[in-house]
């Protein structure tokens, strides 16, 4: 594999952020033809900051097992519509949860033209339509749960799975009032994943570091039937990644490359009245390999079976309860508590007006597979109980 030097690595990826950002260029030129109020300007956000407790061990380097409040979350996005078919984006996150973040990333930025509601295109840095929750992972606000099942939405991998550079094409068809609707979309481009993503965390425990992280390209199809049972919509989405990238140990320069790998969701919802219920089911079988010069490739299988099953009620206006059981499997992993988790959680939302909410959420969990890493937990226990207390204001 042909490396490249970092600044080259570093400009190329300036670029993927300026040409996304370019997109709003078009709808900020109309700003001088059309009023505020003709070109539907839209600003919106949220800010959120969590307390943390563990029993025992420390959830993804917080501390949390001394009580932490290290997790803050602010999110700000502009949108426009300069036409009636055309919409304009861009969202910005600052985030710090423990060892990751603390920085400001570009979440989307993606120019929308939806032809009717049979077909449409977003092109940029645009949300991937993988499985029940991620187009919707970025907003705190819709959700019940103070964290989404880690199994398949790991809160430190979150930067990497909610988007790509690309495209998606997408729409909705009638079926009958006795079928439903089919909702579609395709996908394509390239998925970056940060050197400090939560994926390469076992990597870096082991003295590893990933410089400029991992990319490569990324497809994929999703398909949801709402079916003609009101309330209920059942789908599946398939992708296809291919990343690599350059990897240090203690002065070596190597290679990572993982994949090419494909990874299946199927999912489910239903709602009535003031209950939901819902799952989904991932797996992710791939084969990681390291390479060093002098040195025999390193290869390390993955095959992770990764589901979720969770009910809500919807109490009042203001409050609402719920529960879910998130589960994950690596069956090429070691026999140890480090190759599954078993998280059992309950969870209450109470909101004081349309602008503040607080969440609290207990988590009773077994195993050590995700968030609970070697470098920070260095007597790791097999199951820890953890408290999340949040609180959110929306605009």
């Amino acid at each position: 594999m042909t490396t490249q030097p970092e600044s080259f690595v570093n400009r190329s990826r300036i670029m993927r952020i300026t040409s996304a950002l370019a997109l709003l260029v078009p709808a900020a030129a109309n700003l001088h033809a059309q009023s505020v109020d003709d070109i539907n300007l839209q600003v919106h956000g949220y800010a959120t900051q969590a307390f943390l407790y563990t029993n025992k061990n420390s959830w993804n380097g917080t501390d949390s097992n001394h009580g932490s409040a290290s997790w803050t979350e602010a999110v700000v996005n502009l949108s426009v519509e300069p036409e009636s078919k055309l919409h304009v984006g861009v969202q910005a996150r600052y985030y710090l949860l423990g060892d990751y973040g603390n920085q400001i990333s570009l979440d989307w930025a993606q120019l929308d033209y939806k032809v009717n509601s049979k077909l449409g295109f977003r092109v940029g840095k645009v949300k991937s339509p993988l499985g029940l929750l991620n187009e919707t992972q970025d907003i705190d606000p819709a959700h019940l749960w103070a964290l989404l099942p880690q199994s398949i939405y790991p809160i430190a991998s979150r930067n990497s799975l909610l988007s790509h550079y690309g495209g998606i094409v997408y729409g909705t068809l009638p079926l009958g009032e006795s079928l439903g609707k089919l909702e579609y979309a395709g996908y394509g481009g390239e998925r970056i994943l940060s050197g400090s993503d939560g994926f390469f965390q076992f990597l870096r425990d082991a003295g590893f570091t990933l410089p400029n992280g991992t990319n490569g390209p990324t497809f994929g199809a999703s398909l949801i039937w709402h079916t003609p049972l009101r309330g209920l919509k059942v789908g599946a989405t398939g992708e296809y990644d291919h990343e690599n990238g350059e990897m240090d140990l203690a002065g070596m320069h190597g290679t990572l490359e993982d994949g090419p790998f494909r990874t299946p969701f199927f999912y489910g919802q239903y709602e009535k009245k003031r209950w939901m219920v819902g799952g989904e089911y991932q797996r992710i079988r791939l084969n990681s390999t390291t390479r060093f010069p002098g040195l025999p490739a390193f290869v390390n299988e993955v095959d992770a079976r990764n589901f979720y099953v969770m009910t809500s009620y919807k109490a009042s206006s203001k409050l609402a309860a719920g529960t879910y059981y998130s589960s994950t499997m690596n069956l090429k992993a070691p026999v140890s508590t480090s190759r599954f988790q078993k998280d059992w959680t309950v969870s209450a939302r109470y909101d004081f007006n349309p602008y503040l909410y607080a969440k609290a959420e207990q988590h009773f969990i077994n195993g050590t597979a995700t968030g609970f890493n070697a470098s920070d937990n260095p007597n790791l226990q097999p199951t820890t109980r953890m408290t999340i207390l949040k609180l959110g204001v929306s605009f």
